[in-house]
């Protein structure tokens, strides 16, 4: 383990943007393993993220959705006859074999050249497995084979048709599934963007668009969005309208996609120019082996030149007006067409001619603008900003506060010791933490990778071995880890647990020379659809003329909030931050 640097500097704004050590990234696991030096994100291809869902089903963009009403009756006397082959079942094979056997899944695919319906002679006693199998048979068909269940729990299976398509959706008790779910492909655009326009197209609300997790600008992902009471084809009809983004795999829910409702991410990754190959594969056998410390990226921390935990502290003080000018200050990292505006709120504290020129898609500080204009009054402004905003500065100093925490941990050392605390299995309704016993230290049937650190809040455990040093670096900004309840609900924290390592699973990494600087190196869902490809690691990799430029493919699956970014710094022991080595710029 190593600490970068021997103490903390606190900056409340940098023209160089936020640092690793601004906010408390300070340690590696292992220090004497040589990283290498490469560039993450030249292009957005070279960071593909698909979501991982809770039965462990890893999203991916396998279909565009339903085909156009007209162009069904133009294309119908041509292909009357004509039989469309089955799909490619790719990886969907292996788990429908598991769940009903080799011949029933053959049987299906003859219904594509025979027309006729199926009915399995097994029955499917457990609803819980029914369940699972009308939805995997959605996807691996891609929404051409229908599944229902006879009274005595047996599969019938039939083609799809235009009856079955345009009967209202029921599950197998008769009620309505009225939540559409639907995976969402999207290249170089945030989450909240794509919900943004898709809100508009169909003319909601953005908050009737439901998901499970927030995912990057900078990238290709796949996930899973959710809209109640929404047409197949009014959805569907958006991928002819929506730029970098896709929509496919719709299907009824009973139930609404909730935040938090995945298993983690699936990440391909691309690193360019490396200058030190001969490091790479010692470097990744050591993040696979011995993992990394379970940091909150810097995305984590905004993009400016302030940090959003800037702003935390301030709102958790009870500093609203601190934390209205620290939104509003000028910046050197901040949307260029911001900048006049935020001047102008600097120097005349006139938010009415400030928010004649701030665009609107500064979210947050469009609507204080808006309410100082109004009304003087901070707090109000601030109660303004979109709720997952305000949330997210609060949060943020939660993660600030953690992340030191963990360095200070990771100092004193990697063997479990009194005072740590792991995660209590016997507590099922609510997730708690307790200190390990003397005799699961003497056993070693805990380890580093058991052991777990709160954020502060009201309602959680401080382990004894730490939590002097919570006291300290919390009262240097003023704040008690004691008493984290505030009048304004929102800002009162109840805290949470987050394990101090992590490892990725199944690391898997390819060498790959290339020619041009900007050569794409692999293969997105939506490339590999086009192809008629299944997604499997050997198609993701495109054919590339071989140079002398180098990289490494890399795919790891990661759980939940964990931060690739920061499993990559500690294998290439490079600086994450946007004046770092590692991001093209």
């Amino acid at each position: 383990m190593e600490e970068s640097e021997s103490k903390r500097i606190k900056l409340e704004s940098s023209p160089r943007g936020i640092s690793e050590l601004d906010v408390g990234i300070t340690c590696y696991v292992c220090s004497e393993v040589p990283g290498f030096k490469g560039s993450l994100k030249q292009r957005y291809t070279d960071f593909l993220v698909n979501e991982i869902e809770k039965d462990g089903n890893v999203v991916h963009l396998i279909d565009l959705g339903v085909e156009d009403k007209k162009d069904r009756r133009r294309e119908k006397r041509e292909k009357e006859r004509e039989v469309k082959p089955p799909p490619e079942l790719g990886d969907f094979r292996s788990k429908l074999e598991e769940l009903v056997g080799a011949e029933v899944v053959d049987k299906c695919l003859e219904l594509f050249h025979t027309g006729t319906k199926y009915e399995t002679e097994q029955a499917f006693e457990d609803k819980a497995l029914r369940t699972q199998i009308h939805q995997l048979f959605g996807e691996a068909f891609q929404g051409r084979l229908d599944t229902s269940t006879t009274a005595d729990k047996r599969l019938i299976v039939r083609l799809q048709t235009r009856s079955t398509r345009s009967r209202v959706p029921k599950s197998e008790a008769g009620n309505v599934l009225e939540f559409l779910r639907f995976t969402v492909y999207k290249e170089n655009k945030e989450t909240m963007e794509v919900t943004g326009l898709i809100a508009r197209f169909l003319r909601i609300q953005p908050k009737a668009i439901t998901f499970a997790g927030t995912k990057d600008r900078r990238g290709v992902t796949c996930q899973k969005f959710s809209i109640r009471r929404m047409n197949v084809a009014r959805v569907s009809s958006l991928n002819s309208t929506l730029r970098g983004v896709k929509l496919g795999s719709f299907q009824y829910m009973s139930e609404p996609i909730r935040l938090g409702d995945l298993n983690g991410n699936q990440f391909v990754i691309s690193v360019r120019n490396i200058d030190n190959v001969e490091n790479v594969d010692a470097a990744l056998k050591n993040l696979r082996d011995n993992g990394f410390i379970n940091y909150f990226g810097l995305q984590r921390f905004g993009t400016f030149s302030v940090s959003t935990h800037t702003v935390g502290k301030s709102i958790l003080k009870g500093d609203y007006d601190a934390a209205v000018t620290s939104i509003l200050q000028p910046q050197e990292l901040t949307l260029p067409e911001s900048r006049e505006a935020r001047e102008i709120y600097a120097n005349t504290k006139d938010a009415a001619k400030a928010l004649e020129l701030m665009p609107r898609k500064c979210m947050a500080e469009y609507q204080i603008l808006t309410a100082l204009k109004e009304s003087p009054s901070s707090i109000n402004a601030l109660l303004r900003v979109p709720h997952n905003l305000r949330l997210m500065y609060v949060h943020s100093y939660q993660s600030y506060v953690w992340n030191c925490a963990a360095s200070e941990r990771v100092r004193r050392g990697l063997e479990v010791v009194p005072g740590d605390l792991v995660l209590d299995e016997a507590e099922s309704t609510f997730t708690r933490a307790r200190p390990v016993t003397a005799q699961e230290i003497e056993q070693k049937s805990k380890t580093i990778f058991d052991i777990v650190l709160p954020t502060p809040g009201f309602d959680v455990t401080y382990p004894e071995n730490l939590v002097n040093f919570y006291e300290t670096i919390m009262n240097e900004d003023g704040i008690d880890c004691h008493n984290m309840r505030r009048n304004t609900t929102e800002f009162s924290l109840s805290g949470s647990y987050r394990l101090l390592m992590s490892r990725p699973s199944d690391l898997t990494w390819w060498h790959k020379t290339y020619t041009e600087t900007d050569e794409q190196l692999v293969r997105t869902d939506l490339e590999l659809l086009e192809l008629g490809k299944p997604i499997t690691p050997e198609n993701r990799l495109a054919e590339t003329v071989a140079g002398e430029r180098n990289a490494v493919i890399l795919q790891m699956t990661l759980g939940t909030s964990e931060y690739a970014t920061m499993a990559l710094r500690e294998a290439m022991k490079t600086d994450t931050s946007r004046h770092g080595q590692m991001f093209f710029s």
